[in-house]
């Protein structure tokens, strides 16, 4: 069985604004690798994240409208709910998390994710059944 794999923000973000070539080129293999596996899970709030930096990076509406609509293809999509906004809250008590990563380490676990990607949280840490995983690496 394929791991479910939840890919943080960041990591989209380096896939399209292609500052960091070593960076845009590991997220485009993670992401690439994942995707021919079936296996990508993301939130809205990761496509909320990743539209707001292509704004901020010049990219015109009808290509955030394409990227969006890319990703949303591409993965599964976790909804806000009112158990993950609660989950979330207990995972920002119990593990000192920021408000926008409890939301989405709450989306993954709830999403039955093995794997959480992302390039700055807490590599190596394992909840329930998902461990974090530095994608750049």
């Amino acid at each position: 069985m394929t791991d479910r794999i939840f890919v943080d923000s960041n990591i989209w973000v380096y896939l399209f604004i292609e500052d960091d070539e070593t960076r845009s080129k590991k997220a485009k293999e993670y992401i690439t690798k994942s995707a021919q596996a079936d296996c990508l899970v993301i939130s809205y709030q990761v496509v909320n994240e990743v539209c707001r930096v292509l704004k901020k990076n010049e990219y015109t509406e009808p290509e955030i409208r394409s990227v969006a609509d890319d990703m949303m293809e591409l993965c599964e999509i976790c909804g806000y709910s009112a158990e993950i906004i609660i989950f979330a809250s207990e995972l920002r008590e119990r593990y000192l998390f920021s408000y926008w990563d409890s939301l989405i380490v709450a989306s993954a676990l709830t999403s039955r994710c093995d794997v959480l990607a992302s390039e700055d949280m807490h590599e190596g840490l394992k909840i329930d059944n998902m461990v974090f995983v530095n994608a750049l690496k």
